[in-house]
C-alpha cells in the first residue's frame, strides 16, 4: 500500500467533506473572477495540510464543522500566499500549472489573492472559536515576516544554520506547525496536547523544508527547477552553509557571498554545488532529517493511541522524507 492511501484511510469520509467545502468556497458564479477562481481549482495539490488538520483532530477527538471550517480557512490562506508569491518570484509556473499572474496578469492576481485571504478569514470565523481566529490571523503574519526575513537574510553577511532554521520555521514549519495546533484545537484539546502536537508539526514542517533543498543539488525534471536554482536566488541553503562550516574554504566563502549578492555566475553556483556535495553536505542534511524525524515519531509514541491514525502519521513522514518532487 502506497503512502499517500494509508494517510488517506482515517480520514477519507471526512476528506472528502473538506474538498467539497474548499471548491464551494473558491467557487464565483461568473465573469473574471470565476474564471480564475476555477483555474487555481485545477490545480490542487495532494492536501498534505488539510489531511494534516483531519488527523490530528481525529487523534484528539472528532472531526467536526469547526475542524473542517479552520481546515478550509487554512487552506485558502495557503492558497492566497502561493498566488501572492508567484508575483513576488515573478513565476511563471505551479504545479506544472501556468500561473494566475502569467495567465492574466500582476493586478488580477494580487486582487484574487485578497479575495481568497478574505474567503479564508470568512471560513475560520464561521468556527466561532476565538483562539482559532486568532491563531489564523497570527499564521498570516508570522508566514509574511517569513518571507521578509529570507530576503532580509540575502544580503545579511553572516552564513549560520541559525539563521536558516530561523527563516524555514516561519517561511514553511509554521504553517505545518498551524495544521496540527489547529487540528488538535478544534476538538477541545488541552493545552499541553495542543503544544505537542504543534511541535510535531513544527518538525514536520522542518523536514518538508530541508527535503525540498536538497532537491536543489540535483538536476531533475520530476522537480521542474534546474539545479543551483536557490543560489540564483540569493538562498543559501543547509548542505552548502554546513559544507562551508566544516571546511572554511575562504574561495567557496567568496563565492556564496555572490550568491547573496546577486552577482554569482551558472559556472559558480555549480561550483558551489559540487563542493557541498563533496564535503558531506547531502548527508548532513539528511541526518537532521533524521533528528527531526525522530522527535516526531516520539510523538506518535506518546500522543497517538489510535492504530490506524498512528500508521497514518507514520506514512505521512515516510512520505514527506521520501517524496522525489
Amino acid at each position: 500500500m502506497d503512502y499517500l492511501t494509508l494517510i488517506k484511510q482515517p480520514i477519507s469520509s471526512e476528506l472528502d467533506t473538506f474538498i467539497n467545502l474548499f471548491n464551494d468556497s473558491l467557487s464565483h458564479a461568473d465573469g473574471l473572477l470565476g474564471q480564475v477562481l476555477e483555474h487555481i481549482r485545477k490545480r490542487a495539490g495532494k492536501r498534505m495540510r488539510p489531511m494534516l488538520i483531519l488527523l490530528m483532530a481525529k487523534n484528539f477527538g472528532e472531526v467536526t464543522e469547526v475542524t473542517q471550517r479552520a481546515t478550509v480557512g487554512l487552506e485558502l490562506l495557503h492558497t492566497a500566499s502561493l498566488v501572492h508569491d508567484d508575483v513576488v518570484d515573478e513565476s511563471g509556473e505551479r504545479r506544472g500549472q501556468a500561473s494566475v499572474n502569467a495567465s492574466y496578469n500582476n493586478k488580477v492576481a494580487v486582487l484574487v489573492g485578497d479575495y481568497i485571504l478574505s474567503t479564508a478569514l470568512l471560513n475560520v470565523s464561521l468556527t466561532g472559536d476565538q483562539a482559532i481566529i486568532t491563531y489564523l490571523a497570527q499564521l498570516g503574519r508570522t508566514l509574511s515576516n517569513g518571507e521578509i526575513l529570507q530576503l532580509t537574510n540575502i544580503r545579511n553577511q553572516e552564513i549560520s544554520e541559525e539563521v536558516y532554521y530561523q527563516v524555514i520555521r516561519q517561511k514553511t514549519a509554521a504553517l505545518f506547525e498551524a495544521c496540527a495546533g489547529m487540528g488538535a484545537m478544534s476538538t477541545g484539546a488541552g493545552r499541553e496536547d495542543i503544544e505537542a502536537a504543534r511541535k510535531f508539526g513544527q518538525n514536520l514542517g522542518i523536514i518538508f523544508q530541508i527535503r525540498d533543498d536538497i532537491f536543489d543539488y540535483y538536476d531533475s525534471e520530476a522537480i521542474g527547477k534546474p539545479t543551483g536554482n536557490d543560489m540564483a536566488e540569493g538562498k543559501l541553503t543547509l548542505p552548502v552553509i554546513h559544507a562551508l562550516h566544516t571546511t572554511g574554504d575562504e574561495e567557496m566563502r567568496a563565492l556564496a557571498m555572490k550568491v547573496k549578492e546577486g552577482s554569482v555566475t551558472k559556472g559558480e553556483i555549480d561550483e558551489l554545488v559540487a563542493f557541498a556535495k563533496r564535503n558531506g553536505g547531502i548527508e548532513y542534511a539528511e541526518r537532521r532529517m533524521g533528528d527531526f524525524h525522530a522527535e516526531c515519531m516520539e510523538f506518535i509514541g506518546s500522543h497517538v493511541t489510535d492504530g490506524a491514525i498512528g500508521e497514518a502519521l507514520k506514512a505521512y513522514l515516510n512520505f514527506v522524507i521520501e517524496r522525489k518532487s
